[in-house]
């Protein structure tokens, strides 16, 4: 795992709960505020998703056995 996993699922979590306080006290203002930062969140936790793949196949890639090329 990577930090922009964790600080988007973080975000994610915040936002969620920033939407749902934002139900419970009839914040229109609060719950659009929540949705935001759970979008930011998601996005933040694929962009950590997608460099822990490119590192893994970079890793992958560094141990196969090519052979001669000439």
């Amino acid at each position: 795992m990577n930090s922009d996993q964790i600080k988007g699922k973080a975000k994610e979590i915040g936002g969620k709960v920033q939407e749902e306080a934002g139900e419970l006290v009839g914040s229109s203002k609060q719950q659009a505020k929540g949705l935001k930062n759970q979008a930011e969140g998601k996005l933040q936790k694929k962009v950590g998703d997608a460099r822990e793949a490119v590192d893994d196949a970079l890793d992958d890639d560094s141990t196969i056995d090519r052979g001669n090329r000439m």
